[in-house]
């Protein structure tokens, strides 16, 4: 399916940008990076957006259930993107709006599991699915409060983050517009049948009349 393209090329963005930001050495091909120290912070659009390199130990947007709850959310998302791909699989004769969100929604998920699952190896610091996530877009959009935290800027997140909610927004209209036509399909619908209800009606009454008629003149004599 084209759509997994889509999937793919996500994955690749995420990565490349995870790896250009946290830094990454292959000494098989001499090859080093040494990115940002977390923390760090660069200013691109004044304080509004910035580039902030930060860890994530547990879900989107910096939001962290805790330790104990680590390994299950790791594999809930490998769950969870198994499921997709083969629901995309399943999906493949739907409308493309659809096939999209879906793969938007496996792209992003598959990005940040790859965090969980493999950076603790890559950078010899935890075990399987024990890696943290690597977040680096700091925008500046308001002040609010949730799960009992304050923030005075968004949350950080990256570029799989993004693209799940993209997915997730484009599905949500999807099913709007959807539900929008099954209404409309069903009022016509309903129209059809009440002039094809009414059409019946009108020449049945005709046909009773034309009988009346016939039964009436039948029974009349011409008197001489």
């Amino acid at each position: 399916m084209k759509v997994l393209f889509l999937s793919l090329g996500v994955i690749l963005a995420d990565q490349v940008s995870k790896f250009y930001i946290k830094g990454i050495e292959i000494p098989s091909l001499n090859f080093s990076w040494s990115g940002m120290y977390p923390g760090q912070s660069i200013p691109v659009i004044g304080d509004f957006f910035k580039i902030t390199f930060i860890e994530n130990p547990g879900m989107a947007f910096g939001f962290n259930p805790g330790i104990d709850f680590k390994l299950w959310i790791s594999i809930f998302s490998l769950i969870a993107s198994i499921g997709l791909l083969v629901y995309l699989f399943m999906a493949k004769k739907n409308s493309l709006s659809l096939r999209i969100a879906l793969a938007l929604i496996l792209g992003g998920a598959v990005g940040n599991l790859i965090d969980r699952a493999f950076y603790g190896l890559i950078y010899d610091y935890a075990p399987v699915f024990y890696g943290r996530v690597v977040d680096f877009l700091d925008f500046d959009f308001f002040n609010f409060s949730i799960f009992g935290r304050n923030y005075d800027r968004w949350p950080i997140f990256n570029l799989a983050d993004s693209s799940v909610t993209v997915g997730v927004l484009i599905l949500i209209l999807f099913y709007k517009r959807q539900n929008d036509e099954e209404i409309e399909t069903a009022h016509a619908e309903t129209d059809v049948n009440s002039n094809s209800v009414s059409e019946e009606t009108s020449r049945n009454d005709d046909i009773i009349n034309s009988k009346e008629d016939a039964e009436d003149n039948k029974g009349k004599e011409i008197s001489f």
